[in-house]
């Protein structure tokens, strides 16, 4: 390379600037946040979780360090989703009308079912989200798309419910939204069926945007051998990262917990 012996030797031997000191002593709390966010964040929400660590640098920066440490946050992709408006339920009507908006807990709840493929076959997946903060509220896995793994979804919501506390639970016109035992558990807890017009998926845009999150963060990632290594990665996926840590940007980047607990503190202190 043109360049004399002795002079490489003392470029060798300089000691780091202070300026790599840092970036090294950044880079491993950049790491950390990383791998507790299982690989997600990118440097924007890496850059939010290091501000609550009192680490105040330069949004570019971590972006750099990210970028020559090669750690990438996952990526989205855009598809044109199919949807061509259709009629209105006749038993029951949309009380939304895509305005996914609700000034408090537990007043407006939106549901929906997907499937994720395994070795062993599909596993179904119904959630049940708090329009409010975000939050899954309540899930159920199965190996059948039945209106029991409803249910099963909706009575871990239904804890959330005073004794004469009124709820709105929107969902699509699947068959198992439809049926006697889907609108008797719902006549009996107070809730207020609401549902989208069919073949309308802007209609439960909320649903689909989470199943969109899940697949992306979660499914896309990896394959699963089983059934139940799904359901404990799914579990994982929403109780210890999802509603617990991860940062949503319709919550101004915090999780679903922390945006709930602090309207609990809030209504305390009136």
């Amino acid at each position: 390379m043109q360049v004399h012996r002795s002079g490489y030797y003392q470029w060798l031997n300089q000691p780091i600037s202070n300026r790599e000191l840092e970036n090294q002593e950044l880079l491993i709390q950049i790491k950390e946040a990383y791998k507790e966010s299982n690989g997600v964040y990118g440097h924007r929400n890496i850059h939010k979780d290091l501000k609550e660590l009192g680490i105040h640098v330069n949004k570019k920066r971590v972006a750099r360090l990210m970028s020559e440490a090669k750690l990438y946050g996952v990526g989205t992709y855009k598809r044109k989703p199919y949807s061509k408006a259709g009629p209105v339920h006749k038993a029951h009507p949309n009380h939304l009308h895509q305005c996914f908006i609700s000034g408090k807990p537990n007043d407006t709840w939106v549901s929906d079912i997907t499937y994720i493929r395994t070795k062993e076959g599909w596993i179904f997946l119904a959630t049940v989200i708090d329009l409010y903060s975000r939050k899954i509220i309540g899930w159920s896995t199965g190996h059948r798309q039945t209106t029991s793994l409803i249910i099963s979804a909706l009575k871990m919501a239904v804890a959330r419910l005073s004794k004469d506390g009124k709820v709105i639970l929107h969902s699509d016109q699947g068959s198992q939204y439809s049926s006697y035992e889907y609108k008797k558990f719902a006549k009996e807890h107070n809730i207020i069926l609401s549902m989208s017009r069919r073949g309308n998926c802007y209609d439960n845009a909320v649903a689909e945007s989470f199943f969109k999150t899940l697949k992306k963060e979660l499914v896309r990632k990896q394959i699963f051998l089983t059934r139940e290594i799904a359901a404990s990665k799914i579990f994982e996926y929403i109780e210890m990262f999802y509603n617990s840590k991860r940062r949503h940007s319709y919550l101004d980047y915090i999780s679903p917990n922390e945006f709930e607990k602090r309207y609990n503190e809030k209504s305390l202190k009136k």
